[in-house]
């Protein structure tokens, strides 16, 4: 709303108007409060070298982060997610580990080419996505109910990987230096700060997800099923070619996600990636990407990652508990929820 037009309102009404918006924005205002109370008692906290660690560690969240977005757009959701980034992880650890290194997974199996490594990690996340979408759309399941079966399913395929070659259920680490450097590597810093290359890589991604988003058919047809998928069918829009399409990009944002995790935690094992997904389902609410569904931007979601990430390494450096962090990240995305609830209400 222009300056104009709220000057234009009447006392009463701009009142309201800024009541409406204060409610509408509360959870912004609380985190750029919390941010700002964090560095107040440790100055530290938005140091050069904190605030590198926060780009990464939101860089590292961001595409699983947009990848489900698209789920909650379409008025679903995805608890796949945190799985798929684990399997992936370990898979791509597994094929990468150093050639000569001690407790090899496959020590027949020489260091493999880090693209073809890639893109079997974009066919794993692929493939679970395209269930997913494939058992929403044909068989008129819930997300919920399909994403939760293929959480279970991908996490025991996991186990049993994990007990295969001369791993026996063990972490995996010993990755070959150029695969970490690839991902770790730096080549700009910020002050004394390396900057990781992940970082520029997801950049990358969400440049091109920002256009699949805003400039394609895909895109519009994805916010059109969100809004109304009858309506959408109507319009020639191919409904479940769409839902299909959306949990596979999906799968392959994991799958991004768990390829750069493995190199940048080093040491996988079945509980990579564990709860991923509620990091990425809060951060997408908290920018805005609407369970009613049709409604979301990539901007809302890189800041909602980059809240979110802002609050929980303000949390470790204010020496919180690390179980009191999970009821509090309930507690966002409980509440971020009911205002996304609430605007959809009101404009009903």
């Amino acid at each position: 709303m222009t300056i104009n037009k709220i000057k234009e309102m009447t006392k009463e009404e701009r009142k309201s108007y800024v009541k409406e918006w204060i409610i509408n924005n509360s959870l912004y205002i609380f985190l750029i409060a919390a941010v700002a109370f964090i560095q107040i008692l440790n100055p530290l906290f938005l140091s050069g070298s904190s605030i590198v660690n926060i780009i990464s560690l939101s860089a590292a969240n961001l595409p699983i982060a947009l990848g489900i977005a698209g789920a909650i757009i379409l008025t679903g959701t995805d608890l796949s997610a945190g799985r798929i980034v684990g399997i992936v992880a370990c898979v791509s650890a597994s094929l990468l580990q150093a050639t000569g290194y001690p407790n090899k997974m496959f020590p027949q199996l020489g260091t493999m080419s880090l693209p073809i490594v890639f893109l079997i990690a974009i066919a794993i996340g692929a493939l679970v996505g395209f269930i997913n979408g494939f058992c929403t759309s044909k068989f008129n399941l819930h997300p919920f109910i399909v994403t939760l079966s293929t959480q279970l399913i991908v996490y025991g395929a996991l186990l049993m990987y994990l007990m295969s070659g001369n791993n026996n259920g063990q972490s995996i680490s010993g990755l070959d230096k150029g695969y970490t450097d690839f991902i770790k590597g730096s080549f700009i810093s910020l002050g004394n700060t390396p900057i990781p290359n992940y970082v520029w890589y997801s950049l990358i991604i969400t440049v091109i997800m920002w256009f699949v988003w805003n400039k394609t058919a895909f895109g519009k047809n994805m916010f059109a099923v969100g809004s109304n998928p009858e309506a959408a069918n109507v319009s020639g829009v191919n409904v479940s070619r769409t839902i299909i399409a959306v949990f596979t990009l999906a799968g392959v944002m994991y799958a991004i996600t768990g390829f750069i995790e493995a190199a940048r935690i080093g040491s996988n094992s079945a509980a990579t990636g564990l709860n991923y997904e509620l990091d990425a389902i809060a951060a997408s609410v908290i920018g805005g990407v609407s369970f009613v569904g049709g409604i979301g931007k990539i901007r809302g979601v890189i800041m909602g990652v980059v809240l979110l990430r802002l609050i929980f390494v303000g949390l470790t450096f204010l020496s919180i508990d690390s179980n009191m962090q999970y009821i509090i990240k309930g507690l966002i995305i409980l509440i971020a929820c009911a205002i996304d609830m609430r605007k959809y209400l009101v404009r009903k």
